[in-house]
């Protein structure tokens, strides 16, 4: 299994099935987390986590605070794809981790990043 990234014109494939999509919420300052897996040519979100709440991002009920993370398992089907929106703020936009290392996503020009699972 294979993960693309789609940023403007640069294409990037990395051979993974498990990830973690992590950003700064850009008023808030709040950290989020996502764990994600490749499932056949979909991805699928295993579970989320947020460093705390602030306005217009508070946990689902269904979260449970762990080490200081609001944990919780979104309620949404496999997607095709993943669009990420970039921000001109001094904040690390998108960053992805796997195999224990973390590499951040480039700013693209308020251009959306596509994530997708690799034919």
């Amino acid at each position: 299994m294979s993960l693309c990234i789609l940023s403007g014109a640069k294409l990037t494939t990395i051979a993974i099935s498990l990830f973690t999509l992590s950003w700064t919420h850009s008023v808030e300052k709040i950290e989020w987390q996502e764990n994600w897996r490749i499932n056949k040519s979909n991805l699928e979100i295993v579970e989320a986590r947020i460093k705390g709440s602030g306005a217009g991002m508070d946990p689902p009920e269904n979260a449970v605070l762990k080490n200081g993370w609001y944990v919780y398992k979104p309620q949404i089907g496999q997607i095709k794809e993943l669009n990420l929106s970039t921000s001109n703020t001094d904040l690390v936009n998108w960053k992805i981790c796997f195999s224990g290392n973390c590499t951040v996503l480039e700013n693209n020009n308020q251009k959306p990043i596509k994530i997708y699972a690799c034919e």
